[in-house]
C-alpha cells in the first residue's frame, strides 16, 4: 500500500514537473514572438525593410493587397505547416503552429501602433536586434515561427549535406534582392541584408551565448600537475591523448582542452608556470558541442 502510493505521488510529482516545464516554453514562445513582431511591425515593416524569409516576402505582399503583413504571415505559413505536420511529426509542428499565430496576431496588433523611428540606421540596427532576439527565444523554447524553419528543415531531410546556414542564408537573400526591386530602391535592399546578418548574430548569442573558444594541446613532461591544476582551478575538461616524439621516440602524453576565449589566457599562464618548456599550441574553434556549449539538438534548426 505504502509502495502504491510513493508510485502515485511520484507520478503526480513528474506531471507537476512536466506541466511547468510546458507551460514555460510556452511563456518563452510567446515572449519571443511578441519581441519578433515588435521589431518588424514597429521598425522593419514601418521603414520598407524586408528581413528574409516569410516575413519579408509578407511585407512586400502587403503593398500590393489590402491584407496586412501579419495576415500574409498565417497565409504563406498554412501550406507550409500543412507539409511540415505530414514531414516532421506532430511534436515538432505544435509549437510551430502556436509561434506562427502568435506571430501573425501580434504582427497586425502592433502594426496599428505609430512605429519607433523612420529613421533607416536605427530601424536596422534595433529591428535586427529585436527579431533576433525573438527568434532565439522561440528556438530556445523547442519552436519555429515556421516559414523558411520548415523549408529548410525538408531541404535538410532530402539533401542532409547542406548546412542549415547556408540554406537559410540563400532564400533570404533571394528575398533581399527581390525587395529591391520591389522597392525600386537598392539601399533598401542593402539595408535589409544587414538586418539579416545582425539578426543572425543576436539570433546565435541567445541561442549559444558567446561561444567563441580555444583548443589548446598542451605537451609537457608534468602533464599531470597541469591537468590537475586545469581542472581544479578553472574547471576545464581534460582529456589525455597519446603521442610519441618522433626524435626521442618516447612515449608522451598530450593535454587537449577546450575553453572560453576569454579564459585561455589563464590556461597559458598555468602551462607557463608549471614547466616554461612546454610545447604548446592554440588554435580557435570554430563551433564546439556539448554541455556549456552548443546542444546538438538545437543546432539542428
Amino acid at each position: 500500500m505504502g509502495n502504491e502510493k510513493n508510485i502515485s505521488e511520484k507520478k503526480r510529482t513528474d506531471l507537476i514537473k512536466r506541466a511547468r516545464t510546458v507551460l514555460r516554453s510556452y511563456l518563452i514562445i510567446t515572449l519571443g514572438t511578441l519581441i519578433y513582431s515588435a521589431g518588424i511591425s514597429l521598425l522593419l515593416d514601418p521603414n520598407d525593410l524586408a528581413p528574409g524569409g516569410v516575413s519579408g516576402i509578407s511585407i512586400m505582399l502587403s503593398r500590393f493587397t489590402p491584407l496586412t503583413t501579419g495576415t500574409w504571415i498565417l497565409i504563406i505559413n498554412i501550406p507550409l505547416l500543412v507539409i511540415g505536420g505530414w514531414k516532421l511529426g506532430r511534436k515538432f509542428i505544435i509549437k510551430t503552429c502556436y509561434a506562427t499565430v502568435m506571430t501573425s496576431v501580434f504582427t497586425n496588433l502592433l502594426g496599428d501602433i505609430q512605429p519607433i523611428t523612420n529613421d533607416l540606421i536605427c530601424a536596422v540596427v534595433l529591428g535586427g536586434i529585436a527579431v533576433g532576439c525573438g527568434l532565439g527565444l522561440v528556438f530556445r523554447a523547442g519552436g519555429t515561427t515556421g516559414g523558411m524553419d520548415i523549408i529548410v528543415k525538408l531541404l535538410r531531410l532530402k539533401f542532409p549535406y547542406l548546412k542549415s546556414g547556408s540554406i537559410f542564408l540563400a532564400l533570404d537573400m533571394v528575398v533581399v534582392i527581390i525587395s529591391g526591386f520591389v522597392f525600386q530602391n537598392l539601399t533598401l535592399g542593402v539595408y535589409a541584408g544587414i538586418v539579416i546578418a545582425l539578426d543572425a548574430r543576436v539570433m546565435d548569442v541567445i541561442l549559444y551565448g558567446q561561444d567563441e573558444a580555444r583548443l589548446v594541446y598542451i605537451i609537457s613532461d608534468r602533464h599531470e600537475q597541469i591537468a590537475g591544476r586545469l581542472m581544479a582551478e578553472l574547471d576545464i575538461g581534460v582529456t589525455y591523448l597519446e603521442g610519441e616524439g618522433a626524435y626521442t621516440e618516447k612515449d608522451k602524453k598530450i593535454i587537449l582542452c577546450a575553453t572560453r576565449k576569454q579564459r585561455s589566457p589563464e590556461v597559458i599562464n598555468i602551462v607557463k608556470e608549471e614547466d616554461e618548456r612546454a610545447f604548446l599550441i592554440v588554435s580557435s574553434a570554430n563551433e564546439i558541442f556539448g554541455e556549456g556549449y552548443k546542444s546538438y539538438w538545437t543546432e539542428q534548426l
